[in-house]
């Protein structure tokens, strides 16, 4: 099968999957695209949210549209590292007399991880974390313990009880791809969710997608062409959000303490090329660069007293960031010339 028709199956599949995701969930459509757009970009989520807008339910229905393990993690305060990375045994062999060491798996061992309230666990439960989402190892005893592909972890967070948390650091934050926030829904869709919560009946959800098929579709997204102009835009969008570079925007410089790193820009590019994917089209442009700007930047800049004092809120200043840096002109396209189709991935390695 060529790329041409993979493509157009990656397209198939995501309707497949917006379809089932329907069945449940009303409304959120952009929330659930930012799911999906993760999923094939091989990235991880942080669902932000206030309690009932249905963010366990959105990924407790996903897992079940793809044939993939689930397991769901309640992070609490007494939680270890070793309750969700898992721990060694003695095993006691009563006919050889001997005894051993045995790993017993954590409930990390699965495909899909709903970490729910991932900021009521202490730091030291929080790295544990962060070294199966970067590494796709967990490391118990000096040994390391491969984690099955794909692995996909969804935390989610509640941004209005803050008493006895531990917020996430920048360093685990960065791990995720997208901060994905969720708001209420409209009146309509509100309406249709009482509506359907107070009903008998229970909407089932068939399976999509199966592990190998995910797998092949987040090679697929690797191998889309980007054109040079929209790579540009990317790291010239990165670059305006750090105050230290002189050619940013004043109102960086005044409300901003530190800015996206590189892995913005290499996380910007893979959405916008699992953005085109799942859309059918062979190469994205710059509409999709600035479509995932604020899921990819909301979590890495950084504001300062300034800011929250004037009320500014990060998503504040990445609007006035794509208001106020011009668009390249497209010369490629001017000219009738367009990237090599599906070529080597220009994004690295996120």
């Amino acid at each position: 099968m060529d790329d041409t028709e993979s493509l157009r199956q990656l397209a198939d599949a995501t309707g497949r999957l917006k379809a089932q995701l329907g069945h449940v969930i009303v409304g959120q459509r952009n929330v659930i695209d930012e799911l999906l757009m993760a999923l094939f970009a091989r990235g991880h989520c942080l669902l932000v949210g206030v309690p009932g807008l249905a963010k366990t339910l959105m990924i407790r229905t996903l897992a079940s549209a793809l044939s993939l393990k689930f397991n769901r993690i309640q992070f609490t305060p007494d939680l270890m590292p070793s309750d969700i990375t898992g721990t060694e045994i003695i095993q006691e062999d009563k006919r050889a007399g001997t005894r051993e060491l045995r790993f017993v798996p954590g409930p990390l061992f699965a495909n899909i991880i709903l970490a729910d309230e991932i900021n009521r666990t202490p730091p030291k439960t929080q790295a544990a974390l962060l070294e199966a989402m970067q590494e796709y190892q967990v490391t118990v005893g000096g040994r390391r313990h491969a984690l099955e592909q794909p692995f996909y972890v969804l935390a989610t967070q509640n941004p209005i009880e803050q008493e006895g948390t531990y917020p996430l650091p920048e360093a685990q934050l960065d791990r995720f791809m997208f901060h994905i926030l969720v708001d209420y829904p409209d009146d309509e869709a509100e309406l249709e969710i009482i509506r359907r919560t107070t009903a008998e009946a229970e909407p089932e959800v068939a399976p999509v997608l199966d592990g190998e098929e995910i797998l092949a579709m987040q090679r697929l997204v690797r191998r889309i062409p980007v054109p040079d102009h929209v790579v540009r835009y990317a790291l010239q969008l990165v670059r305006a959000t750090r105050p230290s570079v002189e050619t940013s925007p004043k109102f960086v410089r005044d409300f901003v303490v530190w800015g996206a790193g590189p892995r913005a820009g290499q996380y910007l590019v893979l959405a916008a090329k699992a953005r085109a994917g799942m859309e059918g089209r062979t190469h994205p442009t710059l509409d999709d660069i600035r479509a995932v700007a604020f899921p990819v930047l909301r979590h890495r800049v950084i504001l300062n007293f300034s800011a929250e004092v004037e009320g500014v809120r990060a998503d504040d200043l990445i609007q006035r960031l794509l208001d106020a840096i011009p668009l390249p002109d497209n010369e490629l396209t001017a000219r009738g010339i367009l990237p090599k189709v599906f070529g080597p991935s220009t994004a690295g390695t996120a």
